[in-house]
């Protein structure tokens, strides 16, 4: 159920690893079509340069959503965890807690409607980080990933995918697994060379 009478902004940049083969298509909103291994893995990073809960400023921290789908993403039976950047005092962790428990509405309230077995929010410090076109974040002891553009042949143009089903952002740059290990709450992955995005996202409530 979605709390009322608070308004929330997040702005800034995210990006994200899965395992499936490059094209991903679970970007196709509305479909069941299968993840390339059956199965996904999947960590979502973003990093906030603007945004508040409610007067709570928020701007600077990291946050990370780690999935597993046993099948098609929109089927649901989500197993997540959430990482919350340690950096953020108490006034903003319970911000960000809230904002993530999807009861505040937006994409949150949808992945967390899809998620069976849910291992908890852990605060951890988080080294998110965009050189270039190349983002990476690491979490010591817990993931490191780096993605890197998928480029226009002849050009320094990286791809961009428009008007897709993805849940951050509509258009999404395509990219590859530069680095994309993960080893944590029962879950490992390591999906290095497998499809990946970025793009800048922003997301307002109500």
């Amino acid at each position: 159920m979605t709390t009322t009478g608070s308004r929330w902004r997040l702005k800034g940049e995210y990006f994200e690893s899965c395992n499936c083969e490059i094209l991903c298509p679970c970007i196709v909103r509305g479909t069941n079509i299968e993840p390339t291994e059956g199965h996904c893995d999947v960590a979502l990073a973003f990093h906030i340069e603007e945004g508040d809960l409610d007067g709570v400023a928020l701007a600077g921290l990291n946050f990370i959503a780690c999935n597993f789908t046993p099948g098609p993403m929109a089927a649901g039976g989500w197993t997540s965890a959430m990482y919350i950047d340690e950096r953020a005092d108490t006034a903003q962790r319970e911000a960000l807690e809230k904002i993530l428990s999807g009861d505040m509405g937006g994409p949150a309230e949808r992945w967390r409607a899809m998620t069976t077995d849910f291992r908890g929010v852990h605060f951890v410090p988080i080294d998110f980080r965009v050189e270039g076109k190349v983002h990476s974040v690491t979490v010591p002891g817990v993931m490191d990933f780096s993605v890197e553009p998928i480029q226009i042949p002849g050009r320094d143009d990286a791809m961009l995918l428009s008007n897709t089903g993805h849940g951050v952002n509509r258009d999404l740059y395509l990219a590859r697994g530069v680095r994309a290990e993960y080893n944590d709450q029962g879950m490992i992955w390591d999906n290095t060379g497998k499809n990946g995005h970025y793009a800048a996202f922003e997301w307002n409530w109500p």
